[in-house]
């Protein structure tokens, strides 16, 4: 039996998928001139939907962008959007753009913010044998961008800089790319955050970076933690990367992946390590957990 067709929700109104749009003229489209989070639900709970809002409202704040609706609202919105599609399991992708105005960058034609919610089965990033075998990284030569910049502190709708990075991995045959900071120190990779492990300490950059300050992240450190792993958040070298024991990414999308291989060098003894798959495995166990979230039924 075909599956219906999703339903898109927009300022209030949901619409099929394929007719779900917005105005040319929305300064989303023409200039990146919003923010976005991606979310995920496992087996009908939200996995830290109150702390993706929250990230979201900050991102607004920072580019002057005032949401049209309150956070209780908003999470409302993505539940029903949720309860429409009859999803258990998804990706939600939550988008608030400037809105429509002219072909003038001037944010103060734009009269009203879009709200967009997409909610889709579950997407997955890497594949099961991507994280049990691992993923290969270069260090891209694009630089994240700088923190009084368009930092990705703020997760905008503008990717361009994490794009260009992803074509050069591409390009290289590598599954995704290291960016490093102005100084030259590792801030993240594309779409994820990025540790090491070295003589059993964890270790990843500190958001100061310019890395966003990832909810999938923030909850592998306490987890980290709470398993009784030192995690130290500093400064990570090039060097550092490729001669660690073990290294990994989080997000949204990718969850925790193992990385086992960095610009060539083979990382460990090139398999997932002990300490990344133990996390893994505590990690499938939380993220259904309804404490770590909102059930779509309340």
């Amino acid at each position: 039996m075909e599956r219906e067709e999703p339903l898109v929700y927009i300022d209030g109104e949901f619409y099929p998928k394929s007719r779900a749009a917005i105005s040319v003229y929305d300064h989303g489209l023409l200039y990146g001139d919003g923010v976005f989070e991606g979310i995920r639900a496992y087996n009908g709970v939200v996995f830290k939907l109150r702390e993706h809002i929250k990230r979201l409202y900050a991102s607004a704040k920072a580019i002057m962008l005032e949401v049209p609706m309150s956070e209780e609202e908003l999470m409302n919105a993505i539940l029903e959007t949720l309860r429409r599609n009859k999803l258990r399991d998804a990706y939600i992708r939550l988008v608030i753009t400037r809105g429509v105005g002219d072909l003038g960058l001037d944010p103060r034609k734009c009269k009203k913010p879009t709200v967009i919610i997409i909610a889709e089965p579950m997407l997955s990033l890497y594949s099961k044998e991507s994280r049990l075998k691992g993923i290969s990284l270069i260090f891209s030569s694009v630089r994240r961008d700088r923190v009084d910049a368009t930092t990705h502190q703020i997760k905008s709708m503008n990717y361009l800089n994490s794009i260009l990075a992803k074509l050069e991995a591409i390009n290289a045959g590598a599954d995704d790319a290291i960016m490093l900071d102005e100084r030259g120190f590792v801030s993240e990779a594309t779409a994820a955050n990025i540790f090491i492990v070295k003589n059993g300490k964890i270790v990843t950059p500190p958001t100061t970076t310019g890395a966003l300050a990832g909810v999938t992240r923030d909850f592998v450190i306490g987890l980290a933690r709470k398993l009784g792993y030192e995690v130290e958040e500093r400064d990570i070298t090039p060097f550092d990367t490729m001669t660690a024991d073990e290294v990994f990414i989080t997000g949204t999308g990718a969850e925790i992946v193992p990385v086992t291989k960095v610009a060539g060098r083979i990382i460990g003894d090139g398999k997932a390590g002990k300490i990344t798959m133990r996390l893994i495995d505590e990690f499938d166990k939380e993220k259904v957990n309804s404490s770590n979230g909102i059930k779509i039924q309340d």
